[in-house]
């Protein structure tokens, strides 16, 4: 395993992220368990989920799958950094969601005890909320860090003048900021190319991009089609909604698609380790998020490390994936 501090804070972390989305919805408790475990095998510390997991409403059920798991014992939490974000709707009521001074404090204190924890490695808000400003936002976390209740904070799927704002802001008031961003990035999606990434870069903020195999379309999964076995390709297969949406965009990506899986067959390369070598290619990228469902996913997403890509196939995924290029450049003179 590979490790690296996040952004410019002090915090070590291992170079993939154990993101935890499937936890209690496609993989079982049980399985989640196994896959955690593994994890600290392989030198993976870096666990990642979010209050909303688990998709029930209020239940916080991944967050809850991640205590009983800590609650083993066996240095699990001292070994684990552990990080969690906030934003949506937990309960009902106005003040129940977003990124309010009394929501951030509910949300915190509900995540803690649900994770069985004292503390939280690194709290995120998981969206930007335009009705509250950044002065707001920072008070109420600098009121958690002093009692004890978080360490670092980070953002999640926030543009870079969001990130900006935030960072300008917290150097006002003497403190250290985000030490992360987590936004979606892959070799089909490179938006985060024109301002995200170099918002990060600039402010020191690390980057650890979500959906490294654009949900499962980077995975192989043309050669997945042929073999009969697509409905295991695509996450989300068993619901109808998010498989239709994940089939319009093959669809209009299938060339593209297929000239990458040539190109990975050429190397002798299975396409998922290509897509997240790729991304511990990118400057300002800390730690892609992969999201085992299986413990042989997890083993199999490890390999990546051994994955080298010269100049020219990295020039070549440049030709089939054309980023967007740097702004403003990309949309002005």
């Amino acid at each position: 395993m590979e490790y690296a501090n996040l952004g410019r804070s002090g915090l070590v972390i291992s170079r993939l992220v154990l993101g935890t989305d499937n936890f209690g919805t496609q993989t079982t408790g049980e399985d989640a368990f196994a896959i955690m475990d593994r994890a600290l095998e392989l030198g993976v510390n870096l666990i990642d989920t979010s209050n909303v997991y688990g998709w029930s409403f209020g239940e916080g059920l991944t967050e809850q799958i991640i205590g009983r798991w800590l609650a083993q014992g066996g240095g699990r939490r001292e070994r684990v950094v552990l990080a969690t974000k906030l934003y949506g709707r937990m309960a009902e009521g106005p003040n129940n969601s977003g990124l309010s001074a009394i929501h951030i404090r509910r949300a915190c204190e509900d995540s803690l005890r649900r994770l069985g924890v004292d503390h939280i490695d690194l709290y995120q808000p998981h969206h930007i909320d335009r009705s509250v400003r950044w002065e707001e936002i920072w008070e109420a976390m600098e009121l958690l860090k002093a009692q004890g209740k978080i360490v670092y904070v980070g953002s999640s799927n926030h543009p870079g003048w969001h990130i900006a704002g935030g960072q300008e802001i917290a150097a006002r008031r003497g403190h250290l900021g985000l030490v992360s961003e987590q936004t979606v990035y892959n070799l089909l999606e490179r938006t985060a190319e024109l301002e995200v990434l170099p918002a990060c870069r600039h402010y020191g903020v690390g980057m650890m991009p979500w959906s490294p195999l654009d949900a499962g379309l980077l995975g192989g999964v043309l050669r997945k089609e042929r073999e009969n076995t697509l409905g295991r390709a695509l996450p989300g297969a068993g619901m109808a909604p998010h498989r239709g949406r994940r089939m319009v965009k093959l669809e209009h990506h299938r060339a593209q698609v297929e000239a990458y899986e040539n190109l990975c067959a050429d190397l002798g390369e299975d396409p998922a380790n290509v897509a997240v070598a790729w991304l511990l290619t990118r400057p300002g990228v800390t730690a892609p998020i992969i999201g085992p469902r299986t413990a042989g996913q997890l083993e199999a997403a490890v390999r990546a490390f051994d994955v080298k890509l010269d100049e020219t196939t990295l020039a070549r995924l440049d030709e089939i994936f054309p980023g967007p290029g740097p702004a403003p450049e990309a949309y002005a003179w």
